[in-house]
């Protein structure tokens, strides 16, 4: 398929695929104009899934995984999402709802938390790098899901995660992963643009010790702070989000998930962000649909990003939020959901569009 730059504003008037994402999103914008927060009574993130299993990495250490069936019959595809660096896998609320009430394809769908994040493993200075998630992500997807075609989900470092898999297993790529989402994300250049690379060193001791010399960069130190206990509700706002009104429950749910995870494990996974230079896996993604979103006002992996990624893969789907944070999934749900349900029905040839289906073996 061609490329297709889709500028997308951030209201109303926003050209939205799907018709029941944008049904959606109008709503929504109705209750924000009556002073409403659609989002009052949310219960984000606890959404029951089917099974709850704990797989084994190649070293042992437990992910915690979990399933959710179609609610239509037997699957045609697994969708399997891949999170970002000190959330978990409850930051796909959002897109577990939307992706498991389709019928056309069927879908399962597969969420894990990485070692060293949400319920999963603690995770050591030695194993705390992008190498050793994508193995991970091998080891759930050989466990849960060893046949049948794959769409894969990455946001922020899980997107990184996904570029590794593709370099480490191409056999799975060019066999089994029929689309891929990146969301949010970056190739490489994480100091380039954004957060300093100076700021991302683990050598560094702001982020050491998460100290006292916060200026140049306080979104990030109040970031890594909230995983410790020291709560910046205004800098987690900041940073997570982008310039449209986010309702407090986003910021809330946000919290959460960062006061998970230990903050001596978000440090030791910084050296390994900054060092992240992958342009040269995206060649593995060549036989894949691919779908790059990103937010204008994404302030940890800016919108340049995206684009630099959609540049490598000339075939792939360029999406610009307007207004959109990191959190972009998070934060404008129905647009991003409407994208990545055109991305799994456009695998399988279901839009009518060439996808495609095989007779694939399920062995579940």
């Amino acid at each position: 398929m061609d490329r297709r730059l889709l500028t997308i504003a951030g209201t109303v008037t926003a050209v939205v695929t799907g018709a029941a994402a944008a049904g959606i999103a109008i709503a929504t914008t109705q209750q924000r104009r009556n002073g409403e927060d659609p989002l009052a009574d949310e219960e984000l993130g606890d959404l029951s899934p089917v099974r709850t299993s704990t797989v084994a990495a190649d070293d042992g250490t437990p992910l915690a995984v979990s399933e959710v069936d179609s609610e239509d019959g037997e699957p045609e595809l697994t969708v399997i999402g891949v999170h970002g660096f000190a959330l978990s896998q409850r930051c796909w609320y959002f897109q577990r709802r939307a992706l498991g009430s389709l019928s056309l394809p069927t879908v399962r769908q597969v969420y894990y938390d990485h070692r060293g994040h949400g319920l999963s493993g603690a995770a050591n200075q030695e194993t705390s790098t992008i190498e050793q998630l994508a193995r991970d992500l091998d080891a759930v997807i050989r466990a849960v899901a060893p046949s049948g075609p794959i769409v894969l989900l990455g946001h922020s470092m899980g997107g990184m995660v996904l570029m590794e898999l593709a370099e480490f297993n191409p056999e799975l790529f060019a066999d089994r992963v029929l689309g891929v989402a990146f969301i949010a994300t970056a190739a490489g250049e994480v100091g380039g643009t954004g957060l300093s690379r100076s700021l991302l060193s683990k050598y560094n001791p702001l982020t050491r010790g998460v100290g006292g010399l916060a200026g140049w960069q306080p979104g990030l130190v109040e970031f890594v702070r909230a995983a410790g206990g020291q709560l910046t509700r205004q800098a987690v706002r900041r940073l997570a989000f982008g310039d449209r009104d986010v309702s407090p429950r986003l910021v809330d749910f946000m919290l959460e998930m960062l006061a998970v995870t230990p903050v001596r494990g978000l440090v030791n996974f910084i050296d390994t962000l900054g060092s992240h230079n992958r342009y040269a896996a995206l060649a593995g993604l060549k036989h894949a649909h691919v779908l790059v979103v990103g937010g204008d006002s994404d302030r940890i992996t800016p919108y340049a990003h995206a684009e630099r990624i959609a540049a490598e893969l000339p075939d792939a789907e360029l999406v610009r939020v307007r207004g959109g944070g990191h959190m972009v999934q998070l934060e404008q749900p129905d647009l991003v959901n409407s994208h990545l349900i055109d991305l799994v029905q456009h695998c399988l040839g279901v839009d009518g569009a060439e996808g495609r289906r095989r007779n694939w073996w399920w062995k579940r």
